[in-house]
């Protein structure tokens, strides 16, 4: 897969989920200081709206769901 931008996963994650509206927080689980910075970083991440295609194109919405408790 081609890199949408130069970041980690988890900040393009981060990024991804930002994107998707004010009414929308993630809510990252970080137990180290290097993964809150890392998170933190992840609002420096800008995904236009090309990105945003791009990955909704790889990973369209509810094609990955979970089974629930």
């Amino acid at each position: 897969m081609p890199r949408v931008k130069s970041c980690t996963p988890a900040q393009l994650a981060l990024a991804w989920v930002l994107a998707q509206g004010d009414d929308i927080v993630p809510i990252p689980g970080t137990k180290r200081r290097r993964s809150l910075e890392e998170n933190i970083d992840a609002l420096e991440v800008q995904l236009t709206a090309e990105d945003l295609a791009k990955i909704d194109s790889i990973l369209p919405a509810g094609r990955a769901a979970g089974t629930g408790p």
